[in-house]
């Protein structure tokens, strides 16, 4: 038995991203959980002739019910973005509503797989954390940011590059998860040598900035939604068969580095003293069983990581100051 929470249900990654778990078997019991339409969206969903259950909770006095006891809680809540709006410009709105979700989620399912998807993603994984630490629930295991789309763009555009299918080019992608921050490592690719330095750099910008094409593409409507979702959910479905049916599984996420203090050390060398950074990591049964080498980089990839780090620090700062300088709780 299964239960998965989504905060942000009825938002334009949270319906795409519900229906897609609700086509898995894994999950017993779907809880869909917004401040608005939320019962309509469940009822919806509902009529699909899956095994698992769904429910629909509205405000915050149904939050509770949304999210106790669930074992997975996924949070795409929150405003997208719009064009000219960076990550950062999110995160005064955004920050808030992670924080009374983290709230809840440590009063009533504080071993809950925490599972973050709401920009900026370099600073709201770290407001959830802090919150967890002030409730004496924080295990750094169990505290996801999930940058999986980083890695869905890199093996689609790198796919197109290299004459490859997709589903065979499986780019790392470490740093965070906005703009320099995000760090493809093409050059662990077999057939990259086939692409020239400037192709290369043109194809990792394309990639740091791939949220701006989408936003601009569409004219202010909205953000990257469904493809947001398409890897929101492959990252769950995938923890889901870790954690409950012991199957192996790999991926990169935003993590504090704590979460496995030996895998730590052997990253040090090339992040230095942050605390969270994108690595990959293999799950198990308390979410995070170990962080994995990063392995051989190239001389520019280590440029952008050393270029990444003060601006990932000070992402991480933001999100720490938010819980820990006001009484926010």
């Amino acid at each position: 038995m299964v239960k998965v929470t989504v905060c942000g249900a009825a938002g334009g990654i949270g319906q795409p991203l519900s229906l897609l778990l609700k086509q898995s078997n894994l999950i017993s019991h779907l809880a869909l959980y917004d401040i608005v339409n939320a019962h309509g969206v469940a009822v919806d969903l509902s009529h699909i002739n899956t095994t698992s259950r769904v429910t629909g909770h509205v405000g915050p006095l149904e939050l509770e019910e949304a999210i106790k006891d669930a074992d997975i809680v996924v949070i795409p809540a929150g405003v997208p973005r719009k064009p000219g709006m960076s990550r950062d410009d999110l995160f005064n709105i955004n920050a808030g509503i992670v924080r009374d979700l983290a709230v809840a989620a440590a009063k009533y399912a504080p071993n809950a797989l925490m599972c973050i998807i709401t920009n900026p993603v370099n600073s709201t994984v770290a407001v959830v954390s802090e919150v967890f630490k002030k409730h004496g629930v924080y295990d750094p295991r169990r505290i996801f940011g999930v940058n999986i789309l980083d890695l869905v763009r890199s093996s689609t555009f790198l796919s197109q590059a290299l004459k490859k299918n997709p589903k065979e080019v499986n780019v790392p992608v470490i740093g965070g998860h906005s703009g320099v921050t995000i760090i493809p490592l093409l050059s662990q690719i077999p057939g990259i040598e086939s692409l020239t330095q400037n192709e290369l750099e043109t194809l990792t910008q394309r990639i740091q900035f791939a949220g701006d094409e989408v936003v601009e593409a569409k004219s202010g409507a909205g953000s990257a939604t469904l493809s947001m979702a398409y890897a929101g959910a492959r990252f769950t479905l995938n923890l889901i068969e870790s954690v409950f049916h012991d199957v192996h599984r790999v991926e990169c996420a935003y993590i504090h580095l704590s979460a496995d203090s030996e895998g730590a050390q052997k990253v040090r060398p090339i992040v230095s003293d942050v605390e969270y950074f994108s690595v990959p990591i293999e799950f198990g049964k308390q979410g995070i069983e170990r962080i994995l080498p990063i392995g051989k980089i190239s001389e520019y990839e280590y440029e952008m990581i050393i270029n990444a780090l003060p601006v990932l620090k000070s992402n991480i700062t933001k999100g720490v100051t938010f819980i820990t300088e006001e009484s926010k709780l």
